[in-house]
């Protein structure tokens, strides 16, 4: 069986597990928590030894190992195999009530120096390519995200505007609503949604598809409702606890993303060069 979803790098399944978490059924959660709690424990199990300890039947830990791509439960662990090889070694990378400021600042740093790589391993190439193919033909480009999701957009929204390209940005669930309403054939929807289930850009980013319009989203989960009306799945890791809506962390690898998508655009624009000199000209008497 091929792998579900856009072509990943190989060493990411660890990655894969939580990107798709939320649409497994309770049994394959189960499996999941097992290996992702345990994952050295994981490889040197059989079926029956992962069975038990995620207290499900076999058939589940097959149906979770098909579900990720693979075919079957042997492809499934030297897959974790190369991960653990391949995983950076952070210990000691909570930070405590007794940490000082260099302890929580080199913490920090370690942590988004984990999450860039694991934003670099979820990275498809296809997927990236195929974007700039669709926004560069886009007749006009809507970048939509609310709340936390919004920030990003607007500065989204910029990026575009300084190498050319004709975009909007709108991050009021009303605004949103009426603007997908409005799109058809040659409009591109970009929609941001760190969980992929807000129902603010859901539904809207649904109706523009019906409407003709294409559709790129960038989410923390590979299989989440607004995916489903997607051409292109643009994935970033998704460690948000409930508490922590909008982290910054989160934000960073998205701009991270971004970032690497607008060089591209800019690579594939002829105009993108003179289009962000005219702007830098634009602003320059604004400085002292």
């Amino acid at each position: 069986m091929a792998r579900v979803g856009p072509k990943l790098n190989a060493s990411n399944t660890l990655l894969m597990i939580s990107s798709l978490y939320s649409s497994l059924t309770k049994a394959e959660k189960k499996v999941a928590d097992a290996v992702t709690q345990n994952p050295e424990e994981a490889v040197l199990s059989t079926v029956t030894d992962l069975s038990e300890q995620a207290k499900v039947g076999e058939t589940s830990v097959i149906r979770f190992c098909r579900k990720l791509g693979f075919r079957g439960f042997h492809e499934f662990k030297l897959a974790v195999a190369q991960d653990l090889v391949d995983r950076p070694s952070v210990s000691n990378a909570e930070i405590e009530e007794s940490d000082d400021a260099m302890t929580v600042a080199r913490k920090m740093t370690m942590k988004h120096e984990m999450l860039l790589r694991n934003t670099l391993d979820l990275i498809s190439a296809d997927s990236l390519q195929e974007a700039v193919r669709s926004m560069l033909a886009a007749a006009k480009i809507h970048v939509y995200g609310v709340g936390s999701s919004g920030i990003t957009a607007l500065d989204l929204h910029y990026r575009l505007m300084r190498i050319g390209l004709n975009v909007e940005a709108h991050r009021d669930a009303h605004i949103i609503a009426m603007s997908a309403s409005l799109l058809g054939k040659g409009d591109l929807v970009f929609a941001i949604s760190t969980s992929g289930s807000t129902r603010d850009l859901v539904d809207p980013v649904r109706q523009a598809k019906g409407n003709g319009a294409s559709v790129i989203c960038l989410t923390g989960h590979m299989r989440s409702p607004i995916a489903a009306y997607a051409d292109t799945v643009l994935l970033t890791p998704a460690r948000e606890l409930p508490m922590e809506g909008g982290a910054l962390s989160t934000k960073m690898m998205q701009m991270h993303l971004l970032n690497i998508l607008c060089t591209l655009l800019a690579q594939n624009r002829s105009e993108a060069y003179a289009s962000l000199e005219k702007t830098a000209k634009s602003v320059a008497d604004k400085l002292y």
